[in-house]
């Protein structure tokens, strides 16, 4: 990302914490079926943010530890686990120099935040982290705006408050992050997708935009309050109701760690 917009999710911990939908479950029961289980594994879950997907993994059975940049954020996920019943190790600190032992997991996961990181250096450091055979799997969920749809008006929003926001009209599917992987020398690369709906009510709805790169982690306070009051006023004028199905996409690739000999 550019030094333009370089976002502080630490800034939006409490909305990020209480308004992004967690990845569905239906992403690890997926995993499981190409080879990737999780019970009695070692995981370790790269920009955990809030946990979402490291307590995915741990409700499965895996032994996880996550870590991310932004300290605010894992206190909000340490929260969130104990509300939820499960135990996480978490660390401040960077995909790039997490810091850990070699070899020291048999799954590596990147949950939403592979493009935020130094692409090469992350995936060198997930060959150095990961056991021979292991897994490296790099999952998205994300908005899909959709000509005349609540998300795409709600993109248009972000970007009249922050024009230097460049993430909106995605597809949910990521195939450099493909060439990423087989650059690094991973091999038996596999992809899945899968959409659904998630409900949201307009007052979480504003909370998770809040929460987003484009929005609470880059703008002044000021603005952000601004925006949600914008964004409350459009949804009640053009997109009125009690529950907002809101269209996801998820989105994963899984590989397999190659040979310890293996050319770097």
């Amino acid at each position: 990302m550019s030094k333009e917009f370089d976002p502080d999710f630490g800034l939006t911990a409490e909305d990020y914490g209480r308004h992004r939908a967690g990845f569905p479950p239906e992403v690890v029961r997926r995993l499981a079926g190409l080879g990737v289980e999780a019970g009695g594994r070692d995981i370790l879950d790269l920009g955990t943010g809030t946990g979402s997907l490291a307590r995915l993994f741990a409700r499965a059975g895996a032994r996880v530890t996550g870590i991310d940049p932004a300290a605010p954020l894992l206190d909000q996920a340490r929260a969130l686990d104990a509300a939820a019943g499960v135990e996480i190790a978490y660390r401040v600190a960077t995909a790039e120099a997490t810091g850990l032992p070699d070899a020291s997991f048999d799954v590596v996961a990147a949950g939403q935040c592979w493009h935020w990181f130094d692409a090469p250096r992350a995936a060198a450091e997930v060959r150095r982290l990961l056991r021979p055979g292991g897994h490296v799997v790099i999952t998205h969920f994300d908005w899909l705006p959709l000509p005349g749809n609540m998300v795409a008006a709600t993109e248009d929003l972000i970007l009249r408050f922050n024009p230097a926001w460049s993430m909106g009209g995605g597809t949910g599917l990521y195939p450099r992050w493909l060439t990423d992987l087989a650059s690094a020398g991973f091999r038996a690369i596999e992809t899945f997708s899968f959409d659904l709906d998630v409900p949201y009510t307009p007052e979480a709805w504003t909370g998770r935009i809040r929460a987003s790169a484009g929005v609470g982690a880059s703008l002044p306070p000021e603005e952000v309050t601004a925006f949600s009051a914008e964004l409350t006023a459009l949804l009640h004028d053009r997109f009125p109701g009690d529950v907002l199905h809101v269209p996801h996409r998820a989105w994963s690739a899984v590989a397999v760690a190659p040979a310890p000999d293996a050319p770097r």
